[in-house]
């Protein structure tokens, strides 16, 4: 499998990010297409909304949120696309999140490895 990994959309391209994948649902605050250089947007993959707010900002409910979130990806055929792409070639997973532990592209990541 090529590399696939998880980078903040915040930080700065690299010529070894290869496929440029945003995993959130929404736009990140700020941010303009071309500084961003994404090339793809994986809108459908994202937590839905409730779940997303129902986490945010409480680490220490972690474990709830990826078991819920696994459960939202499990039926999503959008997974099984992206599995497709990311085999591949080299991709990086992107997140406009703080926190780079407790966020849904930590979650992808494990979900596109199984």
């Amino acid at each position: 499998m090529p590399v696939l990994r998880l980078k903040r959309v915040y930080d700065a391209p690299a010529g070894d990010d290869g496929k440029r994948i945003l995993v959130d649902r929404l736009w990140p605050r700020g941010l303009t297409k071309e500084k961003a250089r994404i090339d793809l947007w994986a809108k459908s993959l994202a937590p839905r909304d409730a779940l997303r707010h129902e986490f945010h900002g409480h680490p220490d409910r972690w474990q709830e949120f990826v078991s819920a979130y696994d459960k939202e990806l499990e039926g999503n055929p959008a997974l099984a696309e992206l599995k497709a792409l990311v085999r591949k070639e080299r991709a990086t997973l992107l997140y406009a999140s703080r926190d780079g532990e407790h966020n849904n592209a930590v979650v992808l990541l494990e979900a596109l490895k199984r």
